[in-house]
C-alpha cells in the first residue's frame, strides 16, 4: 500500500513508503524497536520536495505514532505547525497516520484553509540513520564573518605598518563560511518504554532505550543545532513521595539547588534528589531528566522542559484516535476496555488495602487530549520566553483524584455494561495515591486541563465500540 503523508495542500509528495498493516498481537513484553527504514527512491533522491515555501520549520515527535503522541500530533496541525514523525511502529500502526491525516483535514476544511505539512519516517530514533533525516532537514548558507572595519575590532595581525607607525586602515576581507540550520526548531521526545511491571523484570532494556538512547539522540541534535527539547517525563519521579497524601509540587524532585515558596508564601530551599522510586522504569525518567538538567546548565541556549505525566486517559471525539498498543495493555483504561470487548473475561483491581477512602489506589486522570495540549503551550511558553530557566519541569495533571473504583463504575454508567471485577493483591512498583499540583503549568504554560472523568469515560467507549485498529479504515465522509 502506498501511503502519501503531506498534507501540505497543491505541494508534491515529500515521501512515501510501502508498509505492511499487521495485525495486532497480544505479546507480553514490550517488542525490541526495528531498526530498518523503508525509503523510496524519490524520497533518497530529495526527501524535502514539499512545494511552495523553499523552507519550511517543522516540529519532530519522536514516537508520535503511539497513544499520547498521534494525539499530541493532531493538536500540534491543528495549531498550524508542520509535523515529523519519527516512530517505527513497534508499538503502534500507520493506519494512525491516516487517522491524524483524515481529522486535520476535516478540520481546516471547515476554516477554508491549508492544512500543515506532515511527514513520517519509519525508523528508531537510536538508528544511524537518524544523521541523515536530520541532515535532509538543514538549510545551508554562505556567511560572510564580520570585518575589522564593520565592527572596529583589528586583530594585530590585520594591522599595516607603515614608517609614521600603525595604520588603522586594513584591507577589508571578510571571510565566507558556510552556516548549518535546521528546518526542525524543537523536539517532542516520546520514544520510551512505559511499563513499571515489566522495567522490573527487564531493567537493562528500559535504561537501554529510555536513557542511553536518549542521551546519543541529544548528542546528535547538538550536531545539528537543534536545542527546543520536549521531554516526556512521569508522575513516577516522585517515588515514594507520591504516597504523602497531599498533591505533589514539582518542587519534590529537582536536579539542582532551587528556590521556591511555600503555601504560606515562605522562601524555601530544594535540595536535589528524590525518595524511594519504585521501579526502573521511574529511574530511567529520573535519569533523564538529571541529564537534561545538567545539560541546561551547562549550555543555557538549550530550552528544555520535562513534562510530568500523571495518568492519561481518554480519546479523541471522533473515536478515531484512541490507546491501541500492539503488546498487551496494562494500564487501567485499555484494560476496562478490552474487558468491554470481550477480550478480558474481568478487570483485577490491584490492591484494595491503600489508605484511601474506598481502598482502591488514587490516581489524577487526565484526558489525553488536555495532555497534548499541554506540550503545545510549552513550546509557545518557549517561544515567548515565559519559561524560568533553561530546563524546567511541569506537572500535567488535573489536581484531582479519582479511585480506581470511581474510574469502573463511570464506564458502567457510560457504556451501559458491566464490568465484572477480580480484587487482587498490589502490583510491585504501585503507589496509593498520585495527585498533581498544577499551579507552575498554570501560571508559566497558560495551560489547564479541561475534561473530566465523564468526558474521559464517554470518548474511551467511543472508541471502544467503533475501533478497527489495524485496518486503516476511515469512516464515510472523512475520506483523504
Amino acid at each position: 500500500m502506498e501511503c502519501d503523508f503531506s498534507t501540505s495542500t497543491g505541494a508534491s509528495s515529500p515521501s512515501s513508503f510501502s508498509l505492511s498493516v499487521t495485525e495486532s498481537p497480544q505479546a507480553v513484553n514490550t517488542p525490541d524497536t526495528q531498526r530498518s527504514v523503508l525509503f523510496d527512491e524519490d524520497i533518497a533522491a530529495d526527501p524535502l520536495d514539499i512545494g511552495g515555501d523553499a523552507s519550511p520549520s517543522f516540529i519532530m515527535v519522536v514516537g508520535g505514532l503511539g497513544y499520547i503522541g498521534s494525539h499530541t500530533v493532531l493538536e500540534l496541525m491543528r495549531a498550524n505547525y508542520n509535523v515529523l514523525i519519527i516512530d517505527d511502529l513497534s508499538n503502534s500502526y500507520e493506519s494512525v497516520l491516516h487517522r491524524i491525516r483524515a481529522l486535520a483535514t476535516e478540520h481546516f476544511a471547515t476554516l477554508s484553509k491549508s492544512v500543515p505539512t506532515l511527514h513520517f519516517q519509519q525508523l528508531d530514533y537510536r538508528s544511524p540513520l537518524m544523521r541523515s533525516i536530520l541532515a535532509s532537514y538543514s538549510i545551508y548558507s554562505v556567511y560572510s564573518k564580520p570585518s575589522a572595519a564593520s565592527t572596529g575590532r583589528f586583530p594585530y595581525s590585520a594591522l599595516q605598518r607603515t614608517d609614521s607607525g600603525i595604520d588603522m586602515e586594513p584591507e577589508d576581507t571578510p571571510e565566507p563560511t558556510l552556516r548549518r540550520e535546521s528546518r526542525i526548531t524543537g523536539v517532542i521526545h516520546f520514544a520510551a518504554y512505559k511499563s513499571v511491571e515489566e522495567s522490573i523484570r527487564m531493567p537493562l532494556k528500559y535504561y537501554m532505550n529510555n536513557v542511553c538512547g536518549m542521551v546519543e539522540f541529544l548528542g546528535l541534535l547538538e550536531e545539528f543545532g537543534i536545542k527546543n527539547f520536549v521531554f516526556s517525563s512521569s508522575a513516577t519521579v516522585y517515588g515514594e513521595g507520591a504516597n504523602c497524601g497531599v498533591p505533589l509540587r514539582e518542587e519534590l524532585c529537582v536536579h539542582h539547588p532551587e528556590t521556591f515558596c511555600d503555601d504560606d508564601g515562605f522562601e524555601r530551599q530544594a535540595v536535589p534528589g528524590v525518595m524511594g522510586l519504585t521501579s526502573p522504569y521511574g529511574r530511567s525518567k529520573f535519569m533523564c531528566e538529571s541529564i537534561l538538567a545538567d545539560i541546561a546548565r551547562s549550555d543555557p541556549s538549550w530550552s528544555i522542559t520535562a513534562l510530568r505525566y500523571f495518568n492519561p486517559v481518554g480519546c479523541h471525539e471522533s473515536g478515531l484516535l484512541g490507546e491501541d498498543p500492539r503488546q498487551k495493555p496494562s494500564n487501567l483504561i485499555p484494560v476496562i476496555a478490552t474487558v468491554l470487548t470481550g477480550t478480558k473475561p474481568v478487570l483485577d483491581i490491584f490492591g484494595t488495602d491503600w489508605n484511601t477512602p474506598d481502598g482502591t489506589a488514587v490516581r489524577d486522570f487526565i484526558h489525553v487530549v488536555d495532555l497534548a495540549q499541554g506540550h503545545i503551550a510549552a513550546l509557545a511558553a518557549s517561544a515567548a520566553g515565559r519559561i524560568k530557566s533553561s530546563f524546567r519541569t511541569y506537572n500535567l495533571g488535573t489536581g484531582r483524584g479519582h479511585t480506581v473504583r470511581e474510574v469502573h463504575q463511570s464506564l458502567q454508567t457510560t457504556s451501559g455494561r458491566t464490568i465484572p471485577v477480580r480484587e487482587v493483591g498490589r502490583r510491585a512498583g504501585d503507589v496509593g495515591f498520585c495527585v498533581a499540583e498544577v499551579r507552575r503549568a498554570e501560571n508559566e504554560l497558560a495551560w489547564r486541563a479541561k475534561k473530566t472523568l465523564k468526558d474521559c469515560s464517554v470518548d474511551v467507549w467511543n472508541f471502544t465500540k467503533g475501533q478497527c485498529p489495524t485496518t486503516g479504515e476511515v469512516p464515510d465522509g472523512m475520506e483523504y
